[in-house]
């Protein structure tokens, strides 16, 4: 006899659908380097979008060469200070950390989140360039006081692996940076791809019918419309995790793959639209410019990691961007 089958509602990815421990994102794994010593990610926050026009970079495009509408994210991307470095080691019980230093020069605002060495303590840098490692990851944080449109102080703090060439020159460029601020430019070029990590828009409890898509029931239900025919079976006497179900919708760690960076902005009047960007107001320190949507709601931290799933995409020298709108977004 035939076996009835029905397609599951939804992404196995994308479950359990709950809530994100954090508002800023999780990086959970990391390309592999390239031959010279490098950041592997960066931060920034969440302006807005407008749109730009570019001259069409894709090659498999219907309108290469010629000059499209497209529309465009802003992510503010001030300098990340570097607090600190950690050397991992790689044991049957995974990473552990072998050794950890301190910058000298720490943020005040920095003891909000997390308990640091106090100042004026030199950090032992003896030897560190001769350690038996696995991975180097630089600890950084975030500055919200040189972010106008961040309403708060407290950083938000992550480590970010150095990759590339050997791993003496890895501990030799961390130190290098120890206690200093990175501007994006240290991490990305104009054209290049990057993977984006954010937390989307949170939504709250929703019912099935918007979480899930699933259809109304017909006019001549006698109940309700927007509830589920049925549960499942009586046999696995338990509701099965194909069921779709009300519970929480958004506020989840998602990954972009694969965007493009159009610009990097030092000049922040080249990009403030009329009335400054909703909900977030000018921007005043670095920017780039990213290719279609992201994750997240304004003011939001987001995420960069150099791509894991490139396949073939390639690094465009320089965008053509003609023109970005600067026209108010206040809706007047």
């Amino acid at each position: 006899m035939a076996k009835a089958h029905k397609p599951r509602r939804g992404s196995v990815a994308y479950s359990p659908r709950k809530r994100a421990n954090r508002p800023h994102p999780v990086v959970k794994s990391w390309p592999d380097g390239g031959s010279e010593p490098k950041m592997q990610g960066f931060a920034g926050y969440k302006a807005g979008m407008t749109h730009a026009f570019v001259v069409d970079y894709r090659p498999t495009s219907t309108t290469t060469g010629q000059e499209v509408q497209i529309p465009v994210t802003v992510v503010e991307v001030p300098p990340l200070k570097v607090a600190g470095v950690r050397i991992y080691e790689e044991d049957a019980y995974g990473k552990r950390t072998k050794k950890e230093v301190w910058s000298e020069k720490i943020d005040k605002d920095l003891i909000r989140r997390v308990p640091v060495p106090a100042k004026g303590i030199k950090p032992d840098l003896k030897g560190l360039d001769k350690e038996d490692a696995d991975e180097v990851r630089l600890i950084v944080h975030t500055i919200p006081r040189n972010v106008s449109g961040i309403p708060k102080k407290s950083p938000e703090i992550m480590e970010i692996p150095v990759g590339g060439g050997t791993i003496s020159e890895r501990i030799k460029y961390a130190i290098s940076h120890l206690g200093k601020e990175v501007p994006f430019s240290e991490f990305q070029i104009e054209g290049a791809m990057v993977d984006i990590i954010s937390v989307t828009k949170g939504k709250g409890f929703q019912g099935l019918n918007k979480r899930f898509g699933v259809k109304l029931l017909t006019h001549k239900n006698s109940k309700h419309r927007r509830m589920l025919g049925t549960q499942g079976p009586w046999h696995p006497s338990w509701i099965m995790s194909t069921v779709p179900n009300s519970g929480q919708m958004g506020f989840h760690n998602r990954t972009e793959y694969n965007k493009r960076i159009l610009k990097l902005g030092k000049d922040p009047s080249e990009i403030n639209p009329k009335g400054g960007f909703l909900h977030y107001g000018n921007i005043e320190t670095n920017y780039v410019l990213i290719h279609g949507s992201i994750p997240g709601p304004t003011k939001r931290l987001v995420r960069f990691r150099d791509p894991i799933r490139s396949h073939g995409h390639v690094d465009v020298k320089t965008p053509d961007l003609t023109y970005v709108s600067t026209a108010s977004k206040q809706g007047k």
